[in-house]
């Protein structure tokens, strides 16, 4: 992996609460696990920043590297790698990520 590739993962996830990598952007998803995984984050009120991996074919391979993890979209929390879609799903509905988010400090606004 390029360096200035591994500097700018460690940049954002250091500096940003909640970090999405993901296809496409919060507001407009390119693909069906990117949007589920926003709409977890959405629906707990958590702010977080969202990162298009599909703008930068460097960025998109660095990820993957970077966490030796194989699929996008990647959520980290206060610099810790979560997981993807499925395991952020799943910790939604046993109330493992709100607790994770919790015990982090990570503010949720759960919307009714």
């Amino acid at each position: 992996m390029d360096n200035t590739v591994k500097e700018r993962i460690s940049s954002e996830v250091g500096e940003n609460d909640v970090v999405l990598f993901m296809k496409g952007t919060p507001v407009f998803p390119q693909c069906g696990f990117s949007a589920a995984v926003v709409q977890v984050l959405s629906h707990l009120g958590v702010r977080f920043k969202g990162i298009d991996v599909l703008v930068d074919p460097g960025l998109r391979d660095g990820i993957k590297e970077f966490t030796n993890w194989p699929t996008i979209p990647q959520l980290y929390v206060k610099g810790e790698f979560v997981g993807g879609c499925d395991i952020v799903r799943e910790m939604f509905e046993t109330g493992e990520l709100q607790e994770l988010l919790s015990s982090r400090g990570v503010d949720t606004h759960v919307q009714a």
